[in-house]
This record gives structure tokens, C-alpha cells and sequence, in this order.
């Protein structure tokens, strides 16, 4: 779906979602959403990764770049196959305002388990082979990463470079024998990706169908315990032990004066070179078959990545080093035609950056939460943009509007009351309206924002882990009429969408 020149949308990731399940997910009130976007004059919704969750239940650390997360497959679809009886909920219930990860996730892997069982005992000749057929024309992914889940359950969740030489060096006759092992392991969690994708494809359609383009999330680097890294260990720095002899992170600044270690292992690009960046291809064209345009994190990152040593415990010893540049982007469009991508250029931004984002046409970021801090010649203020940009209120690891106001120093409060015209009450509609009466071409809110919700509700915290982090979820209940007529009448008002109905229903259901 190609967007209007001149559009908005809003930043909400599936897991923040209602619904009785206990984490959001592609069932009934992802389609509520989208209607509800589409009253508001909204032309985009925009995720997080979908991949699955890795340490601190984030979903920059997954165990695959390509697999969707098994907590996103609804469960009504599946009892309406009749593969799965209604769920029972846990004594409680759950939280509606919080994803409680340490119980959903076996919860919700229990009731997948129930659902792949009735496939098995019940499914019909006709959803047999749309999953063989699924399965054959995902191939190039799926199988390891089958094989990888399979063996890790084996394992007790033990990372794969602690396996058994066999299978941690993926010799071919331990391998062979593995699949037959676990041949009902790995048919499970074929089924889970298939549902994923059933249900993801469709959601994308009815979003489509009601003028909402999806735009998804792609980190830059995969996790080390990951399919992509075991299949694959020659593309990445690793030592004999498989360990990785540099990792990812950045250099200290004023806010973190050790700098930020990830520990993500790094690509040997100079590989991948040699083979037109075919791996980064199939990553790609994974990712734009769910989502009609997608941000890429950490853009600076292909320009010049900061190098850290594996030994050192932080990142202060790190260095620069030349990313692949050009080239990669240029392979990839070779490959797969003009790429809706949209750049996040936030951070430390160098000349190498800025060429490189000029040379492939991409839009960047704004964040107008991040404008106030210096003079009327910061970027980030909406009168310095030019159109091929997109600007945020603030993204998921900013705090809300409200929150930034409520523990901004105070010269930077000032300066944005001057500015914005605005007090603590009303700041997150005066970014909201600054934003989209900017001449950048998309401007996007957080849902938090456009709900004036304070620093509670914000979604994440970097270089933190665990709760509350990732956790935030929102019910109808908060959303009430207002919010949505404002924002459909300041799309409106600043040429972004219709004219919006003055009077928008409340939204009551799960």
C-alpha cells in the first residue's frame, strides 16, 4: 500500500493491545484498532519488532530475524478451527493493563501446544497443504529455525554454543538425525510461524483495506543466541568457542559515561560482500511481506558501527569501523525493487551519515521531545524540517510527552511553552499538532501521547532490564471519545487525512 505524501499515524506495538489473553496480539482488537484509526483520519500504525522476545522480554534480542513471536497468534482463530477448545483462562485471570510475562508466556505456549495437537488430530486435507505449501516457500529460514527451537528445548534453553560439538557445528549427520529426533518439536513450531503468518497477512490486508499502511521494525544486529547466528556463525566475528571477539554497543557520552555495551556480535561484512548481501536480501523481503514500509534502527550503524572488544565489560574501549554503506542498500534494491524504508538517524549522526542518508533518499527521524534543549537552530525543531522526514512526539524508548514535561529541566520547559504554546496539561496535544502542521511528509504519535498519558505509561527505558519495561498496555476504557476526535480534527486540520466526524464512538470491545 503506498501512502498519501502528506499523512500520520500512530506508534502502538501489537503486545500493548487489550484483549483477555494477557498480552496483544493479532485477534479482534488489533482490527478495533484499526478502525478506530481510520475514524481518526490515520493513514499508518506502526510496530515494534514482531519477532520473538529475548532477554527482558525485549524484542530487539530475539532468537530470529525472521520467525514471528508465538505470543502474537491469537487464540480465537484457532478455536474457530476447532483446533483449539475456548481457553481457560488462569485462576485471576490477568492483568489488563500490564503484560505479566512470567506467566502468559507458558500460559500461552500451553494453549499454542493444545491448538497444534488439534491441527494434528483434527485439520483438514486443505489446511494440510496451505501449511506444506507455506512451509516449502519459507524454507530458506524456517528450517533452521525450527531445528533451533526444537534443539533448544532439548537443551533446557541452553544457548547453542553450549550444545554438543555435533550440533553446535551443525555436522551434517547429527543434524540429519536431530530432525528425525524431534520431528514432532520442530512440527510445532513450523505450525506456530504458519499461524503467525496466517494471521498477520490477514490483519495487513484489513488494515489495507480500511487506507492503514503497517510499518514495522527492523533492529540492526541479531542476538548471539539466535537461529540466524548458528546457521550462520561465518558471517558473524566469533572465536573457535563461537564466542563473538567484538560486540555492538556506543561510545560514552554525557548520558552514559561507560558508553553502552550490547553485546550483540557483529557482521563480517566483507562476507556477506561476497555473496551481494544476499542474507540481508532475505531479511528484507521477510519483513516488507508484513508490513508495507519498515524502520530500519540503529541507521548510523551501516555507515560506521561502534566496535568493542569482547573482553572489555564496557564500552569505553571501542572504536569506529567503516559499515558496508551504499553498497548494501544498492544490492538489496538489485534484489528486490525500491525499498519503503524509513531511517533512524538519531544519535551520534556523522558527514558518512549524512551522505549515506542522502544517497539512498531515505526519510529520517525528528523527535520534537529532543528540540528544546538549545537554540532555534536545533533540527529537531519543526521549522528547520524539510519534507522527506518523519517526526515523532517521541518514540518507544522516550518518555510520554506529559513525563518528558513533568522532569524536563526547567529552561527546557520554557523554552517548549514558549514555543509550542503550551502548559503541562495540554503539552502532548501541542506536539501532536506542531508535528503534523510541520512540512515533514509522515508524522507519528505514540498512543500514549495522543491519550496524554504521564511517565507510567511509557514503554521502555534504555540500557534497562525487566519490568516495567516492554509491559505497557492500554484499554478501551482509557480511550474514551475525545482523543480521537482531536486527533482527526488536527490531521484534518493540517491537510493529513478527511475531515473527521466530530463525535467518534467509544470503543468497549476486548
Amino acid at each position: 500500500m503506498k501512502l498519501p505524501s502528506r499523512s500520520s499515524g500512530v506508534l502502538l506495538h501489537i503486545t500493548s493491545l487489550p484483549g483477555p489473553h494477557g498480552i496483544g496480539d493479532f485477534g479482534p482488537a488489533s482490527r478495533h484498532f484499526v478502525d478506530w484509526l481510520a475514524e481518526c483520519g490515520q493513514h499508518l500504525w506502526q510496530w515494534l519488532p514482531t519477532t520473538p522476545i529475548g532477554p527482558g522480554n525485549s524484542p530487539y534480542q530475539s532468537v530470529s530475524a525472521f520467525a514471528g513471536s508465538p505470543l502474537m497468534v491469537a487464540l480465537e482463530p484457532l478455536v474457530e478451527r476447532g483446533w483449539l477448545a475456548a481457553a481457560v483462562l488462569p485462576a485471576g485471570g490477568f492483568e489488563a493493563g500490564q503484560v505479566q510475562f512470567e506467566r502468559v508466556v507458558p500460559w500461552r505456549l500451553q494453549q499454542l501446544r493444545a491448538a497444534a495437537a488439534g491441527f494434528e488430530a483434527r485439520a483438514t486435507a486443505a489446511e494440510r497443504q496451505a501449511l506444506a505449501a507455506w512451509a516449502e516457500g519459507e524454507a530458506g529460514w524456517l528450517d533452521d529455525y525450527t531445528l533451533f527451537m526444537a534443539l533448544e528445548t532439548a537443551h533446557g534453553g541452553q544457548p547453542w554454543w553450549t550444545w554438543a560439538p555435533p550440533l553446535r557445528d551443525r555436522n551434517a549427520k547429527a543434524l540429519a538425525a536431530a530432525r528425525t529426533q524431534h520431528a514432532a518439536e520442530i512440527g510445532f513450531w513450523r505450525f506456530v510461524q504458519w499461524c503467525f503468518d496466517t494471521q498477520c497477512h490477514a490483519l495487513k490486508a484489513y488494515a489495507n483495506s480500511r487506507g492503514i499502511a503497517l510499518m514495522g521494525d527492523l533492529p540492526i544486529f541479531i542476538a548471539h543466541h539466535s537461529a540466524d547466528c548458528w546457521a550462520r556463525p561465518d558471517l558473524y566475528y566469533l572465536d573457535d568457542a563461537c564466542q563473538p571477539t567484538v560486540v555492538a554497543g556506543c561510545p560514552p557520552d554525557d548520558m552514559a559515561p561507560l558508553g553502552q555495551r550490547w553485546g550483540n556480535p557483529l557482521y563480517r561484512w566483507d562476507r556477506m560482500a561476497a555473496e551481494d548481501y544476499a542474507w540481508w536480501s532475505s531479511r528484507v523481503k521477510r519483513a516488507l511481506s508484513q508490513a508495507d514500509v519498515f524502520r530500519i534502527d540503529h541507521f548510523r550503524g551501516f555507515a560506521g558501527y561502534y566496535e568493542i572488544p569482547a573482553s572489555c565489560p564496557t564500552a569505553e574501549e571501542g572504536q569506529w569501523v567503516p559499515g558496508p554503506g551504499r553498497a548494501l542498500f544498492d544490492a538489496i534494491t538489485r534484489a528486490l525493487g525500491p525499498l519503503p524504508i524509513v531511517a533512524e538517524d538519531l544519535g551520534l549522526i556523522t558527514a558518512d551519515v549524512t551522505e549515506l542518508l542522502e544517497a539512498t533518499g531515505f526519510p529520517g527521524m525528528k523527535l520534537i521531545c529532543f528540540a528544546f534543549g538549545g537554540d532555534g537552530t536545533h533540527e529537531f525543531l519543526p521549522h528547520n524540517y524539510t519534507p522527506n522526514c518523519i517526526v515523532y512526539s517521541g518514540t518507544h524508548d522516550n518518555d510520554t510527552a506529559r513525563g518528558w514535561w513533568d522532569s524536563a529541566p526547567e529552561h527546557e520547559r520554557r523554552y517548549a511553552g514558549t514555543y509550542l504554546a503550551c502548559g503541562a496539561h495540554d503539552v502532548h496535544w501541542a506536539m501532536i499538532r506542531a508535528a503534523a502542521n510541520s512540512v515533514a511528509s509522515m508524522a507519528v504519535f505514540p498512543l500514549q501521547d495522543v491519550l496524554g498519558l504521564d511517565t507510567r505509561h511509557r514503554m521502555n527505558i534504555p540500557g534497562t532490564l525487566g519490568d516495567p519495561n516492554w509491559t505497557w498496555r492500554f484499554t478501551w476504557d482509557m480511550v474514551g471519545p475525545e482523543p480521537g476526535r482531536v486527533l482527526g480534527l488536527i490531521t484534518a486540520a493540517s491537510g493529513r487525512g478527511p475531515i473527521a466526524p466530530l463525535n467518534l464512538p467509544v470503543r468497549k470491545k476486548a
